[in-house]
């Protein structure tokens, strides 16, 4: 594959990150706390089935992406790759909890937190 496509994957990748870590920061940030101002839960949880379904996505195209630009860069030896993998797998564990039992804030607490440790752990492996 060329250089250009393998930024284009590149690309992907940070673009699937975006969506998934920083509409958990939107929706923490500005969503939620405007929302359950109003008894009405019926839209908060639309806007969270909505959500969810981008993240899938997302998800999807950043194992994807992921998995391409470690075999292309041969970093499956790498220890930080391993331990954002493992952090991947929390947070993948933790979502399904989530839905599961989406009362549990702490659960949302807990995977922006694991989410912000994989975009440090991500930027460590590219530099």
């Amino acid at each position: 594959m060329s250089e250009q496509a393998w930024l284009g994957v590149h690309y992907l990748h940070l673009l699937a990150m975006a969506f998934f870590v920083g509409g958990q920061l939107v929706v923490v940030a500005a969503v939620l706390p405007v929302e359950r101002r109003f008894s009405d839960r019926a839209r908060l949880r639309a806007i969270a089935r909505r959500f969810g379904i981008g993240s899938l996505l997302a998800l999807v195209v950043l194992a994807a992406t992921g998995t391409a630009m470690a075999i292309h860069q041969h970093y499956w030896g790498d220890g930080t790759l391993q331990l954002k993998l493992a952090v991947v797998g929390l947070v993948v564990a933790l979502t399904t909890l989530h839905l599961i039992w989406p009362r549990v804030h702490q659960l949302s607490a807990v995977i922006l937190i694991a989410s912000l440790v994989i975009v440090w752990l991500g930027l460590d492996i590219a530099h």
